[in-house]
């Protein structure tokens, strides 16, 4: 394995964070803390506890959540894109590094990037309300899987647009609106029952139900469900990445 063609690419991704730090951190830890300010605290001080958990409480892992899987995409996505558009993905593809590698630093990069900002405002989340967390192990696992996860669907996006629109189409249209209608500012309990079969088919549901369950203990869709729903997930965009190094497709013409 090139550690040093890796190292080189996790560190130039990593070193643009650096310098669009308004951007990158600064912006959507105020973003989210507008959250916290308008659901928890103006909204939350008028709503009943959910499972036994404060309403403030109860929407910072779908916060957190939605945070992660837009930064990740968004990562990932204007990485592999911004080469591409000014050409010089071809040195990279030239270079003595395997695609197995690419995909490494790229998307080791964006996940790092993301992950990072979830703990920012989970840390930030603290200054608004009370936040216990029973399970930190799972609570990881799951930030990390799905950090690595939307950071390659977010890589898959920058190889497949060919202008900064698209770029934003995908996350825009579909992820935020299915995070929102994913659990992230209520439980799926609280819908009329068959309501509550169609947000089964939503693919974030497991997403936040999982990490919700690591902060309280408490889930709307089995944990073991969840964890499997996300390895899936992980499992289909690897394999499209692999599809896209083997074809060429969008990169080699």
């Amino acid at each position: 394995m090139n550690v040093y063609a890796i190292r080189a690419i996790y560190l130039f991704e990593m070193a643009r964070t650096g310098r669009t730090l308004l951007q990158s951190i600064v912006a959507p830890v105020l973003s989210t803390s507008l959250y916290f300010i308008v659901f928890g605290a103006a909204i939350g001080s008028r709503m009943q506890e959910i499972d036994g958990v404060s309403y403030g409480s109860f929407i910072v892992p779908g916060l957190i959540m939605l945070t992660l899987l837009t930064q990740s995409i968004s990562n990932a996505s204007f990485a592999i894109y911004f080469p591409k558009f000014v050409g010089t993905v071809y040195e990279v593809l030239s270079a003595p590094i395997s695609p197995f590698e690419i995909v490494i630093g790229y998307v080791g990069a964006a996940a790092t990037k993301s992950i990072l900002l979830a703990l920012i405002i989970l840390a930030t989340a603290g200054l608004f309300v009370d936040i216990e967390i029973q399970h930190p192990v799972w609570m990881l696992l799951f930030l990390v899987l799905t950090a690595v996860t939307f950071s390659l669907f977010g890589f898959i996006i920058g190889i497949w647009a060919d202008g900064f629109e698209k770029l934003q189409l995908v996350p825009l249209l579909i992820v935020t609106p299915l995070t929102f209608l994913g659990g992230s500012f209520y439980s799926i309990s609280m819908l009329p029952p068959a309501w509550q079969t169609v947000a089964l088919f939503n693919p974030v549901v497991y997403l936040v139900s999982g990490f919700r369950w690591s902060f309280f203990g408490t889930s709307d869709v089995n944990i073991g469900i969840s964890l499997a729903m996300t390895l899936v997930f992980l499992a289909v965009c690897l394999a499209t990445v692999t599809w896209i190094f083997k074809t060429g497709y969008r990169l080699k013409n």
